[in-house]
Protein backbone atom coordinates (compact mmCIF):
# COMPACT_ATOMS: atom_id res chain seq x y z
CA UNK A 1 0.00 0.00 0.00
CA UNK A 2 1.44 3.33 -1.01
CA UNK A 3 1.07 6.61 0.81
CA UNK A 4 -1.30 7.96 -1.86
CA UNK A 5 -3.67 5.01 -1.38
CA UNK A 6 -4.66 6.53 1.96
CA UNK A 7 -6.27 9.49 0.15
CA UNK A 8 -7.98 7.64 -2.68
CA UNK A 9 -11.66 6.91 -2.38
CA UNK A 10 -12.40 3.21 -2.57
CA UNK A 11 -15.38 2.47 -4.80
CA UNK A 12 -15.83 -1.04 -3.47
CA UNK A 13 -16.79 0.39 -0.07
CA UNK A 14 -20.00 1.95 -1.41
CA UNK A 15 -20.80 -1.25 -3.32
CA UNK A 16 -20.35 -3.30 -0.16
CA UNK A 17 -22.61 -0.94 1.79
CA UNK A 18 -25.28 -1.08 -0.93
CA UNK A 19 -25.10 -4.88 -1.02
CA UNK A 20 -25.42 -5.07 2.76
CA UNK A 21 -28.45 -2.75 2.74
CA UNK A 22 -30.19 -4.80 0.06
CA UNK A 23 -29.49 -8.00 2.00
CA UNK A 24 -31.03 -6.45 5.10
CA UNK A 25 -34.09 -5.39 3.15
CA UNK A 26 -34.54 -8.85 1.68
CA UNK A 27 -34.12 -10.50 5.08
CA UNK A 28 -36.64 -8.06 6.49
CA UNK A 29 -39.13 -8.89 3.73
CA UNK A 30 -38.67 -12.61 4.23
CA UNK A 31 -39.54 -12.19 7.89
CA UNK A 32 -43.13 -11.55 6.79
CA UNK A 33 -43.58 -7.83 7.34
CA UNK A 34 -46.52 -6.51 5.40
CA UNK A 35 -45.92 -2.76 5.73
CA UNK A 36 -42.91 -1.51 3.72
CA UNK A 37 -42.06 1.46 5.95
CA UNK A 38 -38.40 1.20 4.96
CA UNK A 39 -39.06 2.45 1.41
CA UNK A 40 -38.83 6.19 2.15
CA UNK A 41 -35.56 5.66 4.03
CA UNK A 42 -34.18 3.46 1.25
CA UNK A 43 -35.15 6.05 -1.34
CA UNK A 44 -33.41 8.80 0.64
CA UNK A 45 -30.25 6.69 1.04
CA UNK A 46 -30.17 5.81 -2.66
CA UNK A 47 -30.69 9.43 -3.63
CA UNK A 48 -27.75 10.44 -1.42
CA UNK A 49 -25.43 7.84 -2.93
CA UNK A 50 -26.42 8.53 -6.55
CA UNK A 51 -26.18 12.30 -6.12
CA UNK A 52 -22.48 11.91 -5.22
CA UNK A 53 -21.85 10.91 -8.83
CA UNK A 54 -24.72 12.38 -10.87
CA UNK A 55 -26.92 15.43 -10.17
CA UNK A 56 -30.43 14.05 -9.67
CA UNK A 57 -33.74 15.47 -8.45
CA UNK A 58 -35.82 13.87 -5.69
CA UNK A 59 -38.76 13.15 -7.99
CA UNK A 60 -36.56 11.25 -10.49
CA UNK A 61 -36.12 8.22 -8.19
CA UNK A 62 -38.87 5.76 -7.35
CA UNK A 63 -38.60 2.68 -5.10
CA UNK A 64 -41.39 0.12 -4.75
CA UNK A 65 -41.99 -3.43 -3.56
CA UNK A 66 -44.38 -5.78 -5.32
CA UNK A 67 -45.47 -9.03 -3.69
CA UNK A 68 -46.66 -12.17 -5.40
CA UNK A 69 -47.22 -15.21 -3.22
CA UNK A 70 -44.03 -15.90 -1.29
CA UNK A 71 -41.84 -13.69 -3.48
CA UNK A 72 -41.21 -9.97 -3.33
CA UNK A 73 -39.67 -7.78 -6.03
CA UNK A 74 -37.80 -4.61 -5.13
CA UNK A 75 -38.08 -2.22 -8.07
CA UNK A 76 -35.87 0.86 -8.32
CA UNK A 77 -36.43 3.33 -11.16
CA UNK A 78 -33.94 6.15 -11.65
CA UNK A 79 -34.30 8.79 -14.34
CA UNK A 80 -30.85 10.17 -15.04
CA UNK A 81 -30.31 13.57 -16.64
CA UNK A 82 -29.19 13.61 -20.28
CA UNK A 83 -25.48 13.80 -20.95
CA UNK A 84 -24.43 17.28 -21.85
Amino acid sequence: MSFLDLFRRRRDDSAAVAKERLQLILAHERAGREDPDFLPRLQKDLLGVISRYVPIQDDRLNVSVQRSGHAAVLEINIELPPRG
